[in-house]
């Protein structure tokens, strides 16, 4: 039986112009992708991307605007579910107090995730795993780092 499988992501932009990257382990898989997850039954978008971030950075955010949704068949790299994704632009309305790292997969003993920044004008699809993210990294080169 095939299903939806809904996951909200957030863009969050530094003052240096510099992308929040989460790298990640799980089902035996390594992969990059933008800070989110998967949307909850009886969840909006924007309270489950807030509950992300919170989860997985420790960190209260404000939703800017809505970047992209998904718009072409995506099936998951986990299991039989269609991927819908949305992703907002996104700002932290509370201090980080997490550890950034400068190299992938750089966990913390016990640990299965990481976060990194990485410049925007230095972005490519190569630094994301997943078809839609790396639709999404090419949006950003065009919409914002074109301006």
């Amino acid at each position: 039986m095939s299903y939806f499988n809904i996951r909200v992501y957030g863009l969050l932009i530094n003052g240096q112009n510099e992308l929040l990257l989460s790298d990640e382990f799980a089902a035996g898989v390594y992969f990059t992708k933008f800070p989110g997850g998967g949307l909850e039954f009886g969840e909006g978008l924007i309270d489950g991307l807030k509950r992300e971030f919170i989860e997985e950075c420790e960190l209260e955010i404000e939703v800017i605007s809505h970047f992209y949704t998904t718009d072409f068949f995506e099936k998951s790299s986990f299991n039989d579910s269609q991927v819908v994704s949305v992703y907002y632009l996104v700002k932290p309305v509370s201090p980080f107090t997490i550890t950034f790292k400068t190299a992938a997969f750089d966990f913390d003993d016990g640990k299965d995730q990481s976060f990194r920044w990485l410049k925007l004008d230095a972005i490519t699809t190569d630094d994301v795993t997943f078809r839609t993210d790396k639709t999404v990294v090419n949006l950003l080169k065009h919409q914002l780092i074109s301006k």
